[in-house]
């Protein structure tokens, strides 16, 4: 892999130690708001209870409403809503998730609040390292864009057919190479992007998991910091408190060379690490877009290079 010199043992991410550090979100409130969000979507009538219309002073469910569907008292459930989990047993957990209609990762989510693990280290102390043989496994997918992303929605490694496609990260120094950095403060991006409001939601959206995991990294607190403060765009979905997992899907891309792409994706997480994902794109064989890639392959290096000047990137 030419585009970045990551080998086995190799640290990614900020290089100084604590670089770039800022306070841990704060647990309880992050529980509190994540609650409240989750009410506040619910009508009465989706979950069965009558409207009293007018008469509703709070949008959503009330406190009362979403006790008496999960089987708890409102005294119990308030101390959950104002950030009390610690002793929340999982049977009630899964009480309140589904009077909440919650998806999996929002059940996930809510448990990561309420009931967090236990880390032996301090996340920031911890470096995101990429296996040599994983580095040497992207480098043989000819024709196929591929990355490995990492915690706080950091690219940790890349080929170079993704380079082709998403611009030579390797002219970034590695805390620029943060998939929320790119989206939200890159302008070139939200060209590249088609769908760019998508891309921008999911993004948060993985960001809001990694919080709920990982809500002492003052390395994520930073980053969420400095995102909200640099764009307006950012803090509106970050308020939004959506969570999800990556998946696949199709994103529509429009190059500064091959014009526009329709690629598929699949995310594939790492077996002996789970904070690390492969993430694969492909067109419909036959299709233009199968042969735009197939081009871009072709011109190798010179589509990277070519690339990153035609769109912009320095």
């Amino acid at each position: 892999m030419e585009e970045q010199p990551v080998t086995e043992g190799h640290p990614v991410g900020d290089p100084r130690p604590g670089g770039n550090a800022g306070p841990a979100l704060d647990r309880r409130a992050e529980l509190s708001e994540f609650l409240r969000s989750r009410r506040a979507r619910l009508k009465p009538e989706d979950v069965g209870l009558p409207d009293f219309g007018r008469h509703r002073r709070v949008p959503g469910l009330r406190r009362e409403e979403l006790a008496q569907l999960a089987g708890v008292s409102v005294a119990y459930y308030t101390r959950l809503e104002q950030g009390n989990g610690q002793n929340v047993s999982g049977e009630v957990l899964a009480a309140i998730a589904s009077a909440l209609r919650l998806t999996d990762a929002e059940q996930a989510h809510l448990s990561h609040l309420a009931k967090p693990k236990r880390h032996r280290k301090k996340p920031s102390a911890r470096q995101q390292r990429v296996r040599e043989a994983l580095s040497r496994l992207l480098d043989t997918m000819d024709g196929v864009p591929a990355y490995v992303v990492g915690r706080r929605s950091e690219i940790l490694a890349w080929n170079r057919m993704a380079a082709a496609v998403f611009g030579d990260w390797s002219q970034l120094q590695p805390p620029e190479r943060n998939w929320a950095r790119l989206v939200f403060l890159d302008p070139e991006y939200r060209e590249l992007f088609v769908e760019w409001d998508q891309k921008a939601s999911d993004i948060v959206s993985y960001l809001r998991m990694d919080a709920g995991c990982h809500p002492d990294d003052p390395r994520l607190s930073a980053l969420v910091g400095e995102l909200s403060v640099k764009s307006d765009e950012f803090r509106r979905l970050w308020a939004r408190h959506d969570v999800k997992e990556k998946s696949h899907g199709v994103k529509r891309l429009h190059h500064p060379l091959v014009g526009e792409l329709a690629l598929g994706f699949e995310t594939f997480t790492l077996p002996d690490d789970a904070e690390q994902s492969v993430v694969a794109y492909h067109a419909e064989p036959g299709s233009a877009s199968a042969e735009a890639l197939r081009l871009l392959a072709s011109w190798g290096t010179d589509a990277t290079r070519a690339g990153t000047s035609a769109s912009g990137r320095q």
